[in-house]
């Protein structure tokens, strides 16, 4: 992924979503050949000159200052995602072709330990392109055993796309796919010379068309915070709230912690699940034996 290919993609998508009218320029007839702000709008309102935002968006040998990437953002309306992931995408030009060598993340045995005294809250970290680094037993009870899946499966992203599983999981499916989607498409631009990246949104380019779609609008999430609604096979019905935490000293390494949201439902349905997976007998390299969310193994019958 040529960072100026990209660079371009996303800034004609960026200023394609925009009106005139929202951005307060003034109405210069009906008819416009493109939609959203034409270049020389977009130059205009950042202050620079419209040769060279052409030059920028067509991706070609420019340099842009700081200064200037914060007014085209400004011009774009970008969020704080979308400003990040212009920044990356404008950043220094590699000086070759070649990917460089996959980064293999691991987690300190501290950091497991910490993950893993969380007793009343569902953890995990994730690395890079959102492959699953780590896990606790009620994050293996919510969602798949990551851990026990081959090492090239222990990715979030491509099992939430790819597994039938996670459509069931996610009553709200196609909103948290695309989401996912837009978390790679970040993780790709901060990082895009590497070789998993580039081979992970290959293999979801061709085996999921949801993917390709989403993928071609070039939106980009940072997940910080928020909520999921959940659909599990033993404890039914739940909705979880969840906040990220990145971890000091380990680049590219977040903790994800989830709790139940406030409902009598959820709070529920949550006690089941800590009390169903604290019965599953533990299974060499920590695990436990049940395959939780992911499909692989049939589960007890549901705990109604």
């Amino acid at each position: 992924m040529a960072r100026n290919v990209e660079l371009s993609e996303f800034l004609r998508w960026s200023r394609a979503r925009i009106t005139p009218e929202s951005a307060g320029l003034p109405e210069r007839g009906a008819y416009r050949r493109v939609p959203g702000l034409r270049r020389e709008e977009v130059a205009h309102l950042a202050g620079v000159s419209t040769d060279y935002y052409t030059r920028l968006e067509q991706g070609r040998q420019v340099t842009p200052s700081t200064g200037v990437l914060e007014a085209v953002a400004g011009a774009l309306r970008l969020d704080p995602a979308e400003h990040a992931h212009l920044f990356d995408l404008a950043g220094s030009k590699p000086s070759s072709s070649r990917r460089s060598a996959p980064v293999v993340q691991r987690v300190r045995p501290l950091v497991r330990r910490f993950l893993d005294s969380f007793t009343d809250q569902a953890g995990f970290i994730l690395g890079r392109r959102t492959d699953v680094l780590a896990t606790n037993h009620l994050a293996r009870a919510l969602l798949p055993d990551f851990e026990a899946m081959p090492a090239r499966e222990r990715n979030l992203a491509r099992w939430i796309l790819l597994d039938e599983a996670a459509r069931s999981l996610y009553p709200d499916w196609e909103r948290i796919a695309a989401e996912m989607t837009a978390i790679l498409r970040m993780d790709a631009g901060r990082h895009p010379d590497d070789t998993r990246t580039a081979e992970l949104v290959g293999e979801l380019a061709v085996k999921s068309q949801h993917f390709r779609r989403w993928w071609a609008d070039h939106k980009v999430f940072d997940r910080t915070h928020g909520r999921k609604r959940h659909h599990h096979p033993i404890v039914g019905d739940l909705t979880v709230d969840y906040q990220a935490f990145a971890l000091p000293g380990e680049a590219d390494q977040t903790l994800f912690l989830y709790l139940p949201a406030q409902d009598q439902a959820s709070q529920d349905a949550w006690k089941l699940l800590a009390s169903w997976s604290a019965k599953e007998p533990a299974v060499p390299g920590g695990t436990s034996s049940h395959s939780s969310a992911s499909g692989r193994t049939a589960h007890p019958r549901r705990l109604d």
